[in-house]
């Protein structure tokens, strides 16, 4: 008998690292599953409030809902993406213009300092012509553009097809349509995975999961909004060319934070640069401010019950994720942190830490 009980956590043990193995081979279709559950939970958000406004059933909310997303999707594909499309193609066309003026200009500057420290040395910019030379591998623009065309079609080659990616985007769509038709019984299914004392406590934790996720998703969506509005007006006004291609960037990109903003500057800041030099700073500046304006002011007036998440843990949460998930897993790192602060609040501090009577 006591052989037998030595045995049985040794068989835990094992139980559970086969657990972590099978979830490890299992992360790709995990972090789909769970792009599905946001797609899911996004639809729903959109659905209760149309029922609570419009005083409507749930099922002629949900039509209208995908009705009005194939539509808006469709006027996107016809009208946005087209001229979006044209827009980044000149984007990409001017980068090597760019490149070659931000050189010109701090040859220039380090010239102007030789000059005054060292009168008797040659300026720099003679020295640097071979490496500028080297450096300059982007013939034109339509060379540039052809050649990451080139670039992506043989990425994606060595990749596979084109048609995994869809059939991963239609698996995600597909289950995330599903569990908005009937997301009760799904969340039942997910109850009935823990242990019968605990899931009065769990079907709160799974609704206080949902209500984080929604807040988030709604705050999203608004601040983008703004963001791309903000960026239309400052770039209008400081004359910066391709001013539709660059909003819809910094409001796309809005939503990974940290690493979005900062990369949606790149590219108004190189038409800039092809302008005057001083517009390129300006747009730098401009960008600072609408980051500031969204980070203290939007975000907080639209998002009152925010699942606030400390800046390092942000960080951390989107190269963690990404490093095990991918591209996938950087685009959903903070819905990924918030649910996993929600669980931790809830089950790790409140229930275990805290010692709180979980069968009530």
């Amino acid at each position: 008998m006591t052989k037998n009980l030595n045995t049985f956590p040794w068989l835990t043990t094992i139980a559970i690292l086969i657990s972590l193995f099978l979830l490890w081979n299992l992360k790709d279709v995990l972090i789909q599953l769970f792009a599905s559950i946001i797609i899911a939970m996004a639809l729903c958000t959109i659905i209760g409030k149309l029922k609570q406004i419009l005083s409507i059933p749930r099922p002629v909310a949900f039509f209208i809902t995908l009705i009005s997303f194939i539509l808006f999707s469709s006027i996107s594909i016809l009208i946005i993406i087209p001229q979006f499309a044209g827009e980044f193609q000149e984007l990409i066309n001017q980068i090597p213009s760019a490149y070659q003026a931000l050189w010109d200009l701090f040859t220039n500057i380090i010239d102007t300092l030789t000059e005054i420290i060292h009168k008797d040395r040659l300026p720099l910019s003679e020295k640097a012509s071979e490496l500028n030379n080297q450096l300059s591998y982007f013939p034109d623009g339509a060379n540039l553009a052809n050649g990451v065309t080139d670039s992506l079609r043989k990425l994606i080659g060595l990749a596979g097809n084109l048609s995994i990616g869809f059939l991963q985007l239609l698996f995600i769509t597909t289950v995330g349509l599903m569990i908005t038709i009937q997301p009760n019984s799904y969340k039942e299914v997910a109850i009935l995975l823990v242990p019968s004392f605990y899931r009065k406590r769990f079907r709160s934790i799974l609704t206080e999961c949902g209500n984080a996720l929604s807040s988030w998703m709604t705050g999203v969506i608004l601040s983008s909004i703004c963001v791309t509005l903000l960026a239309c007006i400052g770039l209008y006004l400081l004359g910066i060319k391709l001013i539709f291609a660059n909003a819809l960037i910094a409001g796309l990109l809005n939503i990974i934070p940290n690493v979005g903003p900062t990369i949606s500057t790149i590219f108004p800041m190189s038409v800039a640069l092809l302008d005057t030099p001083w517009k390129s700073l300006a747009v730098l500046g401009l960008y600072i401010i609408i980051q500031n304006i969204e980070s203290y002011l939007i975000t907080p007036f639209i998002m009152h019950k925010q699942v606030k998440l400390l800046p390092g843990l942000t960080i951390t949460a989107q190269l963690l994720f990404t490093v095990i998930f991918g591209p996938l897993g950087l685009l959903l790192a903070i819905p990924l942190a918030v649910v996993i602060k929600t669980f931790a609040k809830e089950i790790l501090i409140h229930d275990i830490l805290e010692n709180k009577n979980i069968l009530n």
